[in-house]
């Protein structure tokens, strides 16, 4: 049975960039599980997974714009360091807050002469990535449990 829009699935995975380092994989945890189309998971990955038949397992090369889009230099910014509560750290998370109140994270990439420089891009932006997916499961329907507030007797 292949996978079609909309089917739930249960993929192992190793994720590698360019030079052959891995930057994430399902080894030693559970399946990822999404909803094929549901945009759950980087376009490229959802695409390879499509008709793959359960046990099928395939590696592909996702560009950057099927996976988290092109490096925005216009998402990268210089603050005081004494805007920081605390000492900021090269390679650490940054909660910034934005006008209308919500916050997001930046990653403090370098500190130069009491200046900060936060990169809002997601770490993999501007970057092709290679996956190897292999299919472990495609859940049926009436297979999932559906979720109930009532306690059973």
């Amino acid at each position: 049975m292949a996978t079609t829009e909309g089917s739930l699935v249960r993929v192992h995975y190793c994720g590698t960039l360019e030079d052959g380092s891995e930057f994430d994989s399902s080894a030693g945890r559970d399946p990822l599980e999404f909803t094929l189309g549901a945009g759950q998971v980087i376009p490229g990955f959802d695409a390879a997974v499509a008709g793959l038949d359960l046990g099928e397992s395939v590696t592909v090369t996702i560009a950057t714009e099927d996976a988290y889009g092109e490096h925005v230099e216009a998402a990268v910014h210089k603050v005081q360091a004494d805007a920081f509560p605390s000492e900021p750290v090269v390679g650490g998370i940054a909660e910034v807050g934005t006008p209308d109140g919500r916050t997001m994270n930046a990653r403090i990439t370098s500190i130069v002469d009491g200046e900060v420089t936060l990169d809002f891009n997601h770490p993999l932006a501007g970057q092709a990535l290679t996956f190897e997916i292999e299919l472990v499961e495609i859940v049926e329907p009436d297979a999932v449990e559906p979720e109930t507030d009532t306690p059973e007797a």
